[in-house]
């Protein structure tokens, strides 16, 4: 009975059906649990309905068990509550809080609802609350560091039931009494003893087993760490034990007593590894996490782990993929250990091979998702077969799992205030990771929280060009996920950052995603002047590509403002410069885009001439579908110019084109638009 409860998904919805329970005594505080639940409330002393759930608060130091105890209290009355059980933590492992913005979102994901991608505290909390309104839900909020965090999680809805687990009371929450826990009575800890060690061993010398319990104060994590050493060496006497306990007394907690006496007796390479674990981000650890720690191989990380796990000071987490918890009670103490027994510089180096090991597994991660490119290939079959993925589902499974620790690994990368290289590239590779698996709309909450990393350092440490590359990320996943005036907002940041910093691609992306942003809010004179301003800067550098694509939206926007001249002018533009460029595919494009506007000008000869054209074009970069677009639109002219025979012909022609390329891959052209956005996105993600 660890003190923490793991949830690899940060909150859970369960549906009230418990598994078995190994849960050992608290009695008497299960029976006031449950006898407060059904108590009067000041509100209905008073007459009036009570306007938001109760709140039932378990209190204890950390490793009394007091997750235990609300997790099987929760067991037990989980059945009166139609609606589910749903679970998330508000502490790190650290002891940090986690952010209400960040568990608000986790219930709500937990709930089957999907929050905006960008809103705040106060919108996600708003929305968790009328999500809950009308239900009857119970709530376990573990680990809350204060009263701030439940209140702003507190349902309006009497009928829902919230069990808060602290290690003090919740003052400013009305009408809340805590269950503060002691240690467990003798029985029950000699129960849990018997459970590690059976029951010979402890009926054989029952005056050694509860002084063993008076050493431990009944502590459950204390008396954990007992039973799993003393299983460990079934010839060692509980007596010895409890005599080696005894003597040290004064130093310390009984669970910093005992942690010390188990650890003082593991091999050096495991003691090192549960040291280093403490660097595990948001006290999670694989095998490739202990394995880059400690600097050793991954078969022999996880066979530590294992070892590890049956001696009390790890968890194993219940999942298709070997993950394990640091329990919480027992992060500080690590802490501490590797504080004296390795060097700043060893921990700092442990630390950047952790980090470059979850750089390389995302890379290996994006990748395998890439199976048409040679490069990616190439670069795959460059990385240690450890690190590689047998294939994308497996690397899609092993994304999910490892999801709130790659994330907390991105904090951890910026935690001391820095924006290194390998920052960046950590950075750089969740986020591509997340695109290729889950695509950009998807990944939307935990990409802004990423870019908001990288934001919130460039702005403490006044960094321009990487708070102009943030806010550009952020202006994209604004405007993809349709909040499009606070993307101009963002951009316009951008370009003020770009300047600062003197960032050319910087303030020309920002100025053509301004121009972007107002096409989409209707307004195409300022779109074409803002386009016009990157195309100033773009011909200035000598950057033709890019100039020839900028003509062709400068003329999109004449287009759509009915100034057919300015747009005919343009698209010329971007044709004559695809076509001096080589891109024989983009002037292909042009040119189809030019006769469709010379078409809404009035003019079909010219039309039907420049569609021919294109035709031919598209043929030689291979386009079957654009040439069967363009066949089509020269069978509609062809029947307007009065010739329905030559017509039937071209439309005959584009119905055989996508007979061959097939139907399917029609269908599927907005997905290759919606992945070339994503591409633009994780591309401006490396600039960060």
């Amino acid at each position: 009975m660890t003190d923490q409860a793991l949830d690899t998904d940060g909150a859970r919805l369960s549906d009230g059906v418990a598994a078995e329970s190994h849960f050992l005594g608290r009695t008497r505080e299960l029976k006031e649990l449950r006898a407060d639940i059904e108590r009067a409330g000041l509100d209905t002393l008073s007459g009036k309905k009570p306007p938001r759930a109760r709140v039932l608060l378990i209190a204890g130091r950390p490793g009394s068990g007091r997750t235990a105890l609300a997790e099987e209290l929760v067991r037990q009355v989980a059945g009166d509550y139609a609606d589910g059980v749903l679970r998330v933590r508000l502490g790190e492992p650290d002891g940090t809080p986690v952010p209400v913005e960040r568990a608000a979102r986790q219930l709500l994901t937990a709930l089957g609802l999907t929050a905006p991608p960008g809103a705040g505290e106060d919108d996600l909390t708003e929305a968790l609350r009328t999500a809950l309104a009308g239900r009857r839900t119970l709530l376990l909020l573990d680990d809350a560091a204060g009263a701030e965090q439940v209140d702003a999680l507190l349902p309006d809805a009497p009928d829902c039931l919230v069990v808060a687990v602290s290690a003090g009371p919740l003052t400013g929450i009305a009408d809340v009494r805590p269950c503060t826990l002691g240690g467990l009575d003798t029985k029950s800890a000699l129960d849990l003893l018997t459970h590690h060690t059976g029951s010979v061993r402890i009926t054989v010398d029952p005056r050694a087993a509860e002084s063993l319990v008076e050493a431990c104060q009944g502590q459950p994590t204390a008396l954990n760490l007992a039973g799993g050493w003393l299983a460990a060496r079934p010839k060692a006497a509980v007596s010895d034990l409890a005599k080696r306990l005894h003597a040290e007394a004064d130093e310390g907690t009984p669970l910093g007593r005992v942690f010390r006496f188990v650890y003082d007796q593991l091999p050096g390479t495991a003691a090192r590894i549960l040291r280093l674990l403490s660097l595990a981000p948001a006290g999670l650890a694989d095998p490739h996490t202990a394995s880059a720690l400690a600097g050793c191989t991954v078969g022999a990380a996880h066979t530590t782990l294992d070892d590890l796990v049956a001696l009390g000071l790890l968890r194993a987490v219940d999942s298709p993929l070997p993950q394990y918890e640091v329990p919480g009670c027992l992060h500080p103490l690590l802490c501490a250990l590797a504080e004296i027994h390795d060097r700043p510089a060893e921990l700092q180096l442990a630390r950047a091979r952790m980090l470059e090991r979850t750089v390389r597994l995302l890379q290996s991660c994006r990748a395998i998702t890439e199976t048409d490119n040679p490069d990616a290939r190439e670069k795959l079959q460059g990385l240690p077969r450890a690190l590689r993925f047998p294939s994308p589902r497996a690397a899609a499974e092993w994304l999910s799992i490892r999801r709130p620790a790659l994330l907390a690994s991105a904090r951890l990368a910026v935690a001391d205030g820095e924006l290194d290289t390998l920052a960046r590239r950590l950075m750089s590779q969740l986020v591509r990771a997340m695109v290729a698996h889950v695509g950009t709309q998807a990944a939307a909450p935990d990409l802004y929280g990423i870019h908001g990393l990288v934001l919130d350092v460039a702005e403490r440490r006044n960094l321009p060009r990487e708070r102009a590359a943030a806010l550009l990320n952020l202006g994209d996943l604004d405007a993809r996920t349709g909040r499009t005036r606070e993307a101009l907002v963002r951009y316009r940041a951008a370009l003020d950052a770009g300047r600062e910093a003197n960032d050319p691609y910087a303030t020309g992306r920002a100025m053509e995603s301004v121009g972007g942003t107002h096409q989409e809010l209707g307004d195409h004179d300022r779109a074409a002047d803002w386009f016009g301003r990157a195309l100033a800067q773009r011909l200035a550098r000598g950057e033709r590509a890019e100039a020839a694509r900028l003509y062709g939206r400068i003329a999109t926007a004449h287009t759509y403002a009915g100034r057919y001249g300015e747009a005919l002018r343009n698209w010329r533009a971007a044709a004559s410069g695809h076509r001096k460029n080589g891109d024989v595919a983009a002037h292909a494009r042009a040119l189809s885009e030019l006769a469709r506007v010379q078409e809404y000008a009035g003019r079909p000869q010219e039309s039907l001439h420049t569609c021919q054209e294109a035709v031919e074009w598209a043929r030689r970069a291979e386009d079957v579908r654009l040439q069967a677009a363009l066949q089509l639109r020269l069978a509609d002219t062809l029947e307007r110019l009065g010739d329905p025979a030559a017509a039937r012909l071209h439309r005959g022609a584009a119905e055989r084109m996508l007979g061959e390329e097939g139907q399917e891959s029609c269908e599927n052209e907005p997905e290759r638009e919606h992945g070339a956005d994503a591409c633009e996105i994780r591309s401006a993600s490396a600039e960060d």
